[in-house]
């Protein structure tokens, strides 16, 4: 048995028994730190399987922005007086509580190991008509070709899903504050911690974002991963009180968040008329791929700025 093997197999149990736990956890906030967790370990998972791509997205999204909502969403339930314990109640009823995740949680395991047992062992998929129209699609990194032009109606709708979130969430503002400014207003001491990390690492953070940006047309990264990071650190500045949130009435702002994907299925639709929808022509597939995932990272960062900072709570 090799380390890689041992490795492997630790992680294999590591996965399983946190989503375990996170689903049995009695306490809210414990049950959240756990799912944190495993999103973090699936990440080391897609590392360890060659899926750098798909790793950045699960740190970034599946770890950290949703363990961000999560913890907001219990933090607004423990004041309301709720969520204090997942399983408030007792006797049969925390019983068949159980019973009925374990068995979800069995069956969803028994079927994955099903699926996985009828695939082919040497079955290359859709790997090599990718590989053979890699070059006609303007860019070397096969995962960006696929995402936002063999299958590019995944990525956009992907994208108005996280649109129709922002949209969800401004909905439940209350009548009094519509049109305000979302998120609380944030203070810190100008010589604290939190205000000098938040000068520093903003410009670190953009650095950041723009390498993933232009290394996802050759190498990993790409629109979300980029828009992650831009999120991240404009959250930071706004908690260090160095910005404050737009009122969801300005138009900027909405133009931000329509920005991306309008381009996307404007490009796209000029591309039927070549006669592939979301298509590009060739001699400009690589120009229109690098310009959709800039404004698609510009819309990203909104998106995912807003939905952490939740509904509108005060006038601008």
């Amino acid at each position: 048995m090799t380390p890689a093997l041992i490795l492997d197999l630790l992680l294999c149990v590591l996965i399983g028994a946190v989503a375990l736990s996170a689903v049995l956890a009695r306490d809210l906030l414990a049950g959240i730190v756990l799912f944190i967790v495993y999103g973090l370990l699936a990440a080391v998972a897609w590392v360890r399987l060659d899926a750098i791509d798909v790793a950045l997205a699960e740190a970034a999204i599946g770890a950290g922005l949703t363990g961000i909502l999560l913890v907001g969403a219990a933090a607004r339930l423990r004041r309301r007086g709720e969520g204090k314990n997942v399983e408030p109640t007792r006797g049969m009823r925390r019983a068949f509580g159980r019973a009925g995740q374990l068995a979800l949680c069995a069956g969803g395991t028994a079927a994955l190991i099903a699926l996985a047992l009828t695939l082919p062992r040497d079955g290359a998929g859709l790997r090599p008509l990718a590989e053979q129209n890699l070059a006609a699609s303007g860019i070397s990194n096969p995962v960006t070709a696929v995402l936002l032009n063999f299958r590019g109606y995944d990525t956009l709708l992907e994208v108005v899903v996280l649109l129709a979130a922002v949209i969800g969430v401004w909905s439940l503002t209350p009548d009094r504050f519509w049109g305000g400014v979302p998120g609380l207003r944030q203070h810190a001491r100008p010589d604290g911690v939190l205000a000098y990390f938040g000068r520093l690492l903003p410009a670190v953070g953009f650095l950041v974002a723009v390498h993933l940006l232009w290394a996802g047309a050759d190498a990993p990264g790409g629109a979300f991963q980029a828009g992650t990071v831009l999120a991240a650190v404009w959250l930071l500045a706004a908690m260090a009180g160095l910005t404050d949130a737009p009122a969801v009435s300005s138009r900027r702002l909405r133009l931000l968040l329509v920005l991306g994907p309008a381009f996307f299925l404007l490009v796209g639709s000029m591309g039927a008329f070549a006669g592939v929808f979301l298509g590009y022509p060739p001699s400009v597939s690589t120009a229109s791929i690098l310009a959709i995932e800039v404004l698609l990272a510009i819309s990203i960062a909104a998106m995912l700025s807003l939905l952490v900072l939740g509904v509108p709570r005060r006038l601008p």
